[in-house]
Parts: C-alpha cells; structure tokens; sequence
C-alpha cells in the first residue's frame, strides 16, 4: 500500500521533517487520514501495550497533534465548584447534550511524548460550552515544528512556541464576525506554507457571511478574508468540515466543502478558482457537512450527510459540476461525522453506526461493504497506516482491520470505555488515543 502523498505533501504543507514520525494537523501528514509509520500495533489493552497514559483535565474531539518529542492536546479544564453544572442552559448552549461540558476555560496542554508528563498547560480562553455532542475544544491544533497555533469553537486563535510562550492572539468573533452555527463551531485551522488557514461555513441562526481567511503564522496578522458565497438554505450553510489542500499542475489550492458546494481558492488571496455542486441534490433543509473533504492524488474526495459522496477530478475552472464530477457514491454506508481515509487505491467510508465501506479510489466502484466494525456509535475518523485500518468507536473501542481488496477484521480492542470523539492518530512505531479520561500512547515495549 502507497500513501498517495507522503514527504513531498509534508514539505509544501510548510513543515519540515520526517512524515511518519509526527502528526502535525488534523488528518496527519497528507491530511487525508493515513501515515506513512510503520510497526504499529494490531492488538492492545488498557494494560497490554500501553506505553504511558496520561490524565487529562476534560474531554474533546481534537486529535492529539504530535511533533519530535512533544504532543499537543486541546482541552476544556477541570470543572471547578461554583460553575454552572451541565444541566445549566448557559453551560450547554442551544442544543447541549446530555455530557458535561468540562470547565470553563479552553486549555492547550504540551505533553512530553517519552512517559506523558505534562510539561506546560495555558488558557486560552474561557467561555467553554456544550453544543449537542462536542464542546468547544473541538478544534486540532497543528504545529510546524517551531510554532503550535490553537482555534476554539469560541473563536480565539492562538500562536505560542514550544516553551508555551503566547505570541500573538485573534478572536475571530470579536474582529470578523459572531459565528451564526446551530451546533457550535468545530473546524479546526489549516496549516499551509507559513499561513493560518481558517474557514468559517455558518449562517443557519442568522444572516452571517461565511468566509475562508488567512493568518500570517509568525505574527497573526490577516493576510485575506475572502466572503465564501452559497446560495443554501436553512441549517444548510453551516459545516464542521476542515480545510484542505490541492497540488495539480504546479499549483496549490486550498479545498472546502460545506454550503452545498465544495469550492477551491487562490491560498495567496482566497480566491475561488472553482465550485462542485452536487452535495445536497434534493434540497434538503438539514444538509450541514461535518466530514472533511480529501485529496488522493488528482482526486478531491468530499462527504454530504451520509449520502452523496462524491469524487471530483482536479484541473477544472468555475463551476465543475458537469465537467469534472468523476462519480457519485449513493448506496448506503457513507458518513456523517467521520471524515473518510484515502491512500490513493482505496477509499474506506465509515459511518455514524461503525459500518466500512471500501471503495475504488478511481472509479467509486464498490469493493466490499458496508461491514459491521466497532459495536455503537462512531465519530472518530478511521487511521490508514501500516496496512491496517482504525476505527475508534464513542467507547474508546478501537477495531483493528486489514486494509485492501478484501474484509478482514484483526482485533478489536478496549481501553477504558469513556466518551471518545478523537481520532487515532499514528507517529513513529506508536498510536495515540485520547478519551474522555486519557491520552494514551500505543506500542510495542520493544520497539526503538
């Protein structure tokens, strides 16, 4: 199995290093969900294979973002006595769930990748609360090696170095404009060649302009902000979805799906270069986006909700629909939350249920599925790495599966059973997971 990008994706991603000893932003090195690490565990335990876990102040659905010797982790802190519980209105937001959001303030924590230890823990910001099922730590960090920058679902954008220094710090709602989304925002930053990229897909809960904007990394000065324009209605404009990144002809764009439409821009000004419909063809109302388009190769993968998912091939200018829609998966299996994984030949599909399906990359033709994996409910998104597939249910219950042409579940393995919305992530020979209790590093004892 090739990864469809690998170093070269990591180098014009304006990170410097070896791919597969670090995860750097949301959906790894080639932001389509696989790494290029290898010697990873197929079996583990709460006991069994389990390097170091490490206790954290609250639970969220950032991935742990890992970088040399460092791993970062977003979180909301320890509730405190005298704040509001979560069956306060204030604490829960409009559609709070039934889960604790956490403390009130939004933590970035650094963790030392040998044993655990937290070495550095800053607020952010406050503000935390609980939107249907996450809360406002949501958003991955990402890091380029020197520099870690951190986004809150409250809108605070955040630049420190690896001593925990702040150097620079935006409120996106203060300077830009309240976010208008019905479930709390959630899309986590684009680190792309030095700049900040930060998109924001809302409008349902009022007349907001959406918009995609870039930072300056070093300084957090606004670069652009392009007004990112749809014509969809109701919860429709709004999307949870993660920016990311088209290489085709010599040219780089930035790819985001939400609205309605998967569009493409200019990284330089925010421009758009080219527009797909097709996500939402019957019009419906509730068509919001929470799984985040990829790149394979010359192919731009994006998800609706559960169905269509489409593939999109790059080269086009203006709108593409007709021109470079390459195929259309409509059967059942395909995602809500999770986001897919990609290695170029295979694309693996989970949904909401723990169900996989296994697609051609190139033609959409169905390869196997949709299997039952993981018992419950899935949020996580899967991990492409060593020829296997991870698949991390809301129980912290991991099944382990070959990848390829052919289903074949290897393990399904337990942690400690609490609320889990991260995705697993792989760095070096080692897998972590972070639950609502823990973050865990996964490995061999043996290994180097």
């Amino acid at each position: 199995m090739r990864p469809a990008l690998g170093l070269a994706a990591v180098l014009w991603l304006g990170v410097a290093g070896l791919a597969n000893d670090h995860w750097a932003q949301w959906r790894g090195p080639a932001l389509n969900g696989t790494s290029t690490a290898t010697r990873l565990p197929t079996t583990w335990s709460a006991t069994e294979n389990v390097l170091w876990k490490a206790k954290l102040p609250g639970w969220s659905g950032a991935t742990p973002i890992v970088w040399g010797e460092r791993v970062f982790v977003a979180s909301p802190s320890q509730p405190q006595a005298g704040e509001a519980d979560a069956g306060n209105v204030a604490r829960r937001g409009r559609m709070g769930g039934r889960q604790h959001p956490g403390g009130d303030r939004l933590l970035l924590l650094c963790l030392s990748r040998k044993d655990g230890t937290v070495l550095w823990e800053r607020t952010l910001c406050g503000g935390n609360t609980l939107y249907g099922k996450h809360n406002m730590a949501s958003p991955s960090p990402v890091t380029d090696g020197k520099l870690v920058w951190a986004l809150t679902g409250t809108g605070v954008l955040s630049a420190l170095n690896f001593d925990g220094e702040l150097l620079w710090q935006r409120d996106l709602q203060k300077e830009l404009s309240p976010f208008e989304i019905l479930w709390g925002y959630g899309s986590s930053p684009l680190l792309l060649d030095g700049k900040i990229i930060v998109q924001v897909l809302h409008g349902s809960t009022g007349e907001a302009t959406s918009y995609l904007a870039a930072f300056d990394g070093q300084s957090g000065k606004l670069l652009w902000k392009h007004e990112r324009k749809t014509d969809a209605k109701r919860e429709c404009p709004d999307a949870y979805t993660t920016p990311t990144v088209l290489q085709h002809g010599g040219q780089t764009q930035i790819v985001i799906a939400g609205a309605d439409y998967v569009t493409a821009h200019d990284p330089a000004s925010g421009a758009e270069r080219w527009r797909c419909g097709g996500l939402n063809p019957d019009q419906k109302a509730n068509y919001r986006i929470v799984n985040s388009p990829l790149v394979a190769g010359d192919m731009i993968y994006a998800g609706s909700r559960q169905r269509p998912y489409l593939a999109i091939r790059a080269g086009g200018r203006g709108d593409v629909t007709a021109s470079h829609m390459a195929w259309k998966f409509t059967d059942n299996g395909g995602p809500d939350v999770p986001s897919a994984a990609c290695d170029g030949k295979h694309l693996y599909l989970v949904n909401d249920s723990g169900l996989v399906t296994c697609l051609d990359a190139g033609s959409g033709t169905k390869i196997w599925g949709p299997q039952r994996t993981a018992r419950g409910t899935v949020s996580a998104s899967p991990l492409l790495a060593d020829g296997k597939l991870y698949i991390t249910n809301e129980e912290a219950a991991t099944t382990v599966l070959a990848a390829g042409p052919e289903f074949k579940m290897l393990a399904t393995n337990e942690l400690d059973g609490s609320y889990t919305l991260s995705s697993p992530v792989a760095a070096g020979a080692q897998l972590f997971i972070r639950t609502a209790e823990y973050l865990y590093c996964i490995g061999s004892k043996t290994s180097d």
